[in-house]
């Protein structure tokens, strides 16, 4: 098999399509066809739970990538991994929000993206109580519902900053985590907790809110939504120093990243 690269637009084209078909395919059943009663069970912790939907809609996406990419590799937050033969790993969280979705909650998403050589390629998020799908392929931009999206040239102060953060599971780490947030919040305009990874990186570039942190994530929590964000115009990286990694990322405009990761350090949220 030929090895592909990540500027292979053909590529990315490709890649997108199928992401966009699986997450179609996906928020239809999940959203649609919400049944009346949800089977939870516990993951990580009593207030980590999984539904049949996260399960069914895994299951529909991954039908529809053996579909079209029957040689890629693929890892899902519900599945066990699959090794392929290709150069292309796809990271599938098939409801990112999990949360929000048992309590009916606005804020949840399928996330799915495509990866070559360890860096995302294209990336789809589909937020269906908002009725958005955002979408990108590396160096082709970044769309919401087909419409372009970029970040402004400039950005507000620090004092004037919406930031959007999450929290984990494990409770010792909420709490540091909140003694953070406490030092933060008199600093910043105001502080947005909306419960899923995704969706808070696609407001990023959307512009809904300024900046976005967090630790202790997974990676399929945050691979489509990193890309759709840089390709709006945002930076990235992790909050102590280097790139954005699951357990530690901050997204912002390029003109306050700096300022705004010395503030995280200086406050203990890194």
């Amino acid at each position: 098999m030929a090895t592909t690269t990540r500027g292979d637009p053909t590529l990315g084209r490709e890649l997108l399509s199928v992401a966009t078909k699986a997450a179609a395919a996906a928020t239809e059943l999940i959203f649609s066809n919400r049944p009346d009663h949800l089977e939870r069970t516990n993951k990580s912790s009593p207030t980590d739970e999984v539904t049949q939907m996260d399960r069914a809609s895994e299951r529909l996406i991954r039908e529809i990538i053996a579909r079209d990419r029957p040689h890629d590799s693929v890892v899902g937050e519900e599945g066990d991994q699959l090794v392929g033969t290709s150069d292309v790993t796809w990271l599938i969280d098939p409801i990112d929000g999990t949360t929000n979705y048992v309590y009916d909650h606005p804020g949840y998403a399928v996330s799915i993206a495509a990866l070559l050589d360890d860096r995302a390629v294209a990336g789809v998020v589909s937020d269906p109580t908002h009725a958005r799908t955002y979408s990108a392929i590396a160096g082709g931009g970044s769309f919401c519902n087909g419409r372009p999206l970029q970040l402004p040239d400039e950005s507000p102060e620090i004092a004037r900053t919406l930031v959007a953060t999450g929290f984990s599971y494990d409770p010792a780490v909420r709490a540091i985590q909140g003694k953070a947030v406490g030092k933060l919040l008199p600093v910043v305009r105001d502080i947005r907790r909306m419960g899923a990874a995704a969706v808070d990186l696609c407001s990023v570039a959307s512009g809904r809110v300024d900046a976005y942190y967090e630790r202790d994530l997974a990676p399929w929590d945050i691979a489509a939504g990193l890309l759709i964000a840089e390709e709006a115009g945002a930076r990235s990286g992790a909050m102590d120093h280097g790139e954005a990694r699951s357990d530690s990322v901050l997204v912002a405009h390029p003109d306050r990243f700096d300022e705004l990761r010395e503030l995280l350090k200086r406050i203990g949220a890194d």
